[in-house]
């Protein structure tokens, strides 16, 4: 299926890595042009090299998703690049939870600075373009905006914040003819689950194997990222052009909630 994604423009916040990365190489195979933006300056310029060795068209730029200043840079420095914006995903996220003694203020705003101001901001600051392309956005959620669980917050809490962002943008910029989706994952692999079997001292395939079996997925794995690249791609393109507002589980099973 042709997604019609060739000669797009997609800015990925959160690109480095895992999701972002996967969705990066999916998008530059098929045609579109890609920017990335993360914190880590050496994984930055490594996911950069990997997606120009595979013949994208690429920008890397050092960006934090929660600073307002950052997300403009980010965003001038694509529409300088190519002159227009097809498409948006805010991916950037991190593990913020435990139990709520444990959390002080700060926890708490610089996770909702990131995942739901960040989300805010690059939609704001992208409209127009959007507007002028009839473009799509993505936010990349979890499981948790509908399903929270115990000493899930405060990630639980901004991402049920960026859920309600999601269905409002939809029906505000729907006559527009911009689209916002949201797919909301479970377990799946990724760099944060990378660094934290290796502080465990736990060999890779043993620690996504004992992820699946504690939360009883009932696909019994954990996701690839290729599997999450390859949904965030068609909600993109063309292709889902009659799909909007809606949030959908890539969870393999897990979520309780449909």
């Amino acid at each position: 299926m042709d997604l019609e994604l060739r000669g797009k423009v997609v800015v990925i916040t959160g690109g480095t890595d895992g999701l972002g990365q996967a969705l990066a190489h999916r998008l530059i195979a098929e045609g579109a042009s890609v920017a990335i933006c993360g914190r880590d300056e050496e994984r930055l310029r490594a996911a950069e090299g990997g997606l120009a060795a595979a013949g994208g068209d690429v920008l890397a730029v050092s960006a934090d998703a929660g600073r307002a200043e950052d997300i403009e840079r980010f965003v001038e420095g694509a529409v300088g690049r190519w002159g227009k914006i097809d498409g948006i995903v805010h991916n950037a996220g991190r593990a913020a939870a435990g139990p709520l003694e444990s959390n002080d203020d700060s926890v708490w705003e610089d996770d909702l600075q990131l995942k739901l101001m960040g989300a805010v901001r690059l939609t704001r600051m992208t409209l127009p373009h959007l507007r002028a392309s009839k473009g799509a956005a993505l936010f990349t959620l979890a499981m948790a905006a509908k399903a929270p669980g115990a000493t899930s917050e405060p990630s639980s809490v901004s991402r049920a914040a960026g859920m309600a962002l999601m269905k409002a943008l939809s029906k505000e910029l729907g006559p527009d003819g911009i689209r916002v989706n949201a797919l909301l994952i479970g377990l799946i692999e990724s760099g944060q689950w990378v660094r934290g079997a290796a502080a465990s001292g736990t060999e890779l395939p043993a620690f996504y194997e004992r992820l699946a079996a504690n939360a009883a997925i009932p696909l019994g794995r954990v996701g690839r990222p290729e599997e999450f690249a390859d949904v965030a791609c068609f909600l993109l393109s063309a292709r889902a052009s009659y799909l909007t507002g809606t949030a959908i589980n890539l969870d393999g099973g897990l979520s309780p909630v449909v």
